[in-house]
């Protein structure tokens, strides 16, 4: 389990980081088409004890990875196998789009980091629902009725105006829901833009209200969310708990990347270089936290927080739960902790109750 380091030492830290995503992830999807996942399945599989409910949902382990990884649908049933107890896909938009010009994704190595300017780069709605379309019912053939939980995320698409943003995100609600477990709506990207105007309670309730309907539409229920930035000032997450609460949705999802760069160990002349871009990874821990903090207290008993932002350990996220997280997602640690990462945080939870 230790090799993993040496190997994104002397391949992965060498490649352009996006090259060694795509890289990584066919290697993930490769290990599943030769049929050594049965193995895997059995190695990495969360514990029973390990079993949560949320939104109406059981989930094998309260542990998922985040939206951003796997943009397009194509290798969840891999990512599955690796111990996650739901995989969020997207963010999917109405349209297809290339996202932002290359290069736009950067590692910072000593804090553990990464910035992304990626621009919601995916299929559009039509064409990864149609990949998606089998993958509730595969999973369940697979790992029986305790499955992994599939969650989808809804962005903006770029050449959509924002006065138009209702009926962008209802047409991803249409085509999407029917084959997910639940819906996330993000409108906290930095990456999009003018897309963060829409956290406002004023904007964000006709989009909801949308994705909801959209989401009734499909013949069962289907568990709805909300996206949020870390950058939001603490009032602000309040008005969105208030919302949350005023139209029964089933929770938040806390946070996403910052445009923040403060108390970076990597040289200050490096990340201006860089540029903009969301920042995630170790940095966003303590304000992840807060957020989390602020969303348990504002909301009733009866809706989700799923906390994610600079987790690492299963400490980090026995830290959440304590905390009053319902679910907890990671993403950026996955890039430097490799692909057993899930089996090690269900194991030191398992290990803990």
């Amino acid at each position: 389990m230790k090799i993993y380091p040496a190997v994104f030492q002397v391949l992965f830290s060498r490649m352009d980081p996006e090259r060694a995503h795509e890289v990584g992830f066919r290697l993930i999807r490769l290990v599943e088409q030769t049929g050594v996942s049965s193995v895997l399945r059995r190695l990495t599989r969360p514990a029973p004890s390990l079993a949560t409910q949320a939104m109406g949902l059981e989930f094998p382990s309260p542990f998922g990875l985040a939206a951003g990884f796997d943009k397009r649908g194509a290798g969840v049933t891999a990512l599955a196998d690796l111990g996650f107890g739901h995989v969020e896909l997207g963010t999917v938009t109405a349209q297809a789009q290339p996202g932002n010009p290359k290069p736009r994704l950067f590692r910072l190595v000593e804090d553990r980091a990464v910035i992304n300017r990626m621009g919601f780069n995916n299929d559009g709605a039509a064409a990864v629902a149609e990949r998606i379309r089998p993958l509730r019912e595969a999973l369940a053939k697979r790992f029986g009725r305790r499955r992994p939980i599939v969650g989808v995320n809804i962005g903006k698409t770029k050449a959509v105006e924002l006065e138009h943003a209702v009926e962008d995100y209802r047409a991803s609600a249409r085509l999407l829901a029917p084959h997910a477990d639940y819906m996330a709506v993000n409108v906290s990207s930095p990456n999009t833009p003018g897309l963060r105007l829409l956290q406002s309670a004023d904007s964000l309730e006709p989009i909801l209200t949308a994705v909801r309907e959209e989401a009734e539409a499909a013949g069962r229920r289907i568990p709805l969310l909300v996206k949020i930035a870390p950058d939001l000032a603490d009032q602000d997450v309040r008005d969105v708990a208030a919302l949350v609460e005023r139209i029964g949705l089933d929770g938040v999802i806390a946070t996403n990347t910052t445009i923040g760069r403060e108390g970076l160990r990597t040289p200050a002349a490096r990340v201006e270089e860089i540029g903009a871009g969301g920042l995630s990874g170790a940095p966003l821990k303590e304000r992840s936290l807060e957020v989390l903090r602020l969303l348990r207290s504002s909301l009733g008993e009866g809706r989700t927080v799923v906390s994610v932002g600079g987790v690492t350990t299963p400490e980090d996220v026995a830290e959440r739960l304590d905390a009053g997280a319902d679910l907890v997602q990671g993403y950026t640690a996955f890039l430097y902790e490799g692909p057993f990462w899930a089996w090690r945080i269900n194991r030191g939870l398992a290990r803990r109750r």
